[in-house]
């Protein structure tokens, strides 16, 4: 099965690390991501820019409204996401675990299962 891990931190604090840091955390995650590569279970993989150059389509009753930015009420910003091959969801727990441990500082990941759709096809 293959499940979404998103990422979720204080992009304050992400936005805030020298390339020096930036760099050796982007390494660390390079084992982790490397390892499941090389195992074919690594699907795709995104870091997102900062929320200040997000923009939000808002469904309204009326006309969509679309605004600048997430306006999400949360200390942690959406910063990225992997897509893992796991046969479990203790195998994609395990992934996240690594992740968290090649990241520095706190932060949270939400796993959810993939449910494949295809437009223009039928499901299988």
């Amino acid at each position: 099965m293959l499940y979404a891990i998103l990422c979720y931190n204080n992009e304050d604090v992400v936005c805030a690390w020298s390339k020096e840091q930036d760099d050796e955390v982007m390494a660390r995650l390079q084992v982790v991501t490397g390892k499941l590569r090389d195992q074919g279970r690594l699907g795709p993989v995104a870091r997102l820019l900062p929320t200040t150059a997000a923009t939000t389509l808002r469904k309204t009753k009326d006309e969509p409204l679309v605004i600048d930015g997430p306006f999400a009420e949360t200390k942690e910003q959406f910063l990225g996401f992997y897509v893992v091959d796991c046969e479990t969801l203790d195998d994609a727990v395990a992934v996240a675990k690594d992740l968290a441990e090649a990241n520095p500082g706190g932060g949270s990941y939400e796993l959810r299962p993939i449910g494949a759709f295809f437009p223009g096809k039928e499901a299988t």
